[in-house]
Formats: C-alpha cells, sequence, structure tokens
C-alpha cells in the first residue's frame, strides 16, 4: 500500500521543481547556468521519483486489485499480468531512460 504522506511529500516536491521552473522561464536573465542545471535536474529528479514511487505501488497491489474490481477493468483481466504491466507502467516512458542528470 502506497505510504500516503510519502507520495504527498513527493508530488509537493515535484511541484515545488516545476514552480521553480517556471520562476526561471519567466526571468531566465535572474539565474545562473548552474541554477538553472540544477532547476532541469530536480525537475527530472523529482518526476523520476513519483512515478517509481506509482510503478512499485501499482506493481505491489495489481493482482489483488484485479480481484477486488472485477468490472473496473474486465479486458486487463483476461490478460496476461506482463502484458497489463507493460500497458499500464511500461518502462516509465524512454524519458527517464535516456535522461541523465546535468553534469
Amino acid at each position: 500500500m502506497m505510504n500516503e504522506a510519502k507520495m504527498t511529500e513527493l508530488t509537493q516536491a515535484e511541484d515545488m521543481a516545476y514552480f521553480r521552473a517556471d520562476l526561471c522561464l519567466y526571468s531566465p536573465e535572474s539565474y545562473c547556468l548552474d541554477e538553472k542545471k540544477g532547476i532541469c535536474n530536480d525537475m527530472m529528479a523529482t518526476s523520476k521519483a513519483v512515478l517509481d514511487t506509482m510503478c512499485n505501488d501499482f506493481e505491489q497491489h495489481s493482482p489483488r486489485c484485479s480481484r477486488q474490481a472485477p468490472g473496473h477493468a474486465l479486458c486487463l483481466r483476461r490478460r496476461s499480468p506482463q502484458w497489463r504491466w507493460d500497458v499500464l507502467v511500461g518502462e516509465g516512458g524512454s524519458l527517464y531512460h535516456e535522461l541523465e542528470p546535468l553534469g
């Protein structure tokens, strides 16, 4: 089961990272290159942390959820667990696997 307090903390950190990016876009001359790099890295790291937490939660609960809500995802029950994982979670998109923090 997902720790609600942890997820709230992660989403707030993600919101703050994107807020800082919005400020930077509004006034880019106010930030040095290292600050801009830090903002980009924070955006990527916080989004990846939220995604990883959701994927881990899904991985722990998917069989139970399928049994508890059979009408909710009728077509998913007929598929293999690997198919459900690939469709619903996948690898988190190529974005997080191809990008690395800015150096």
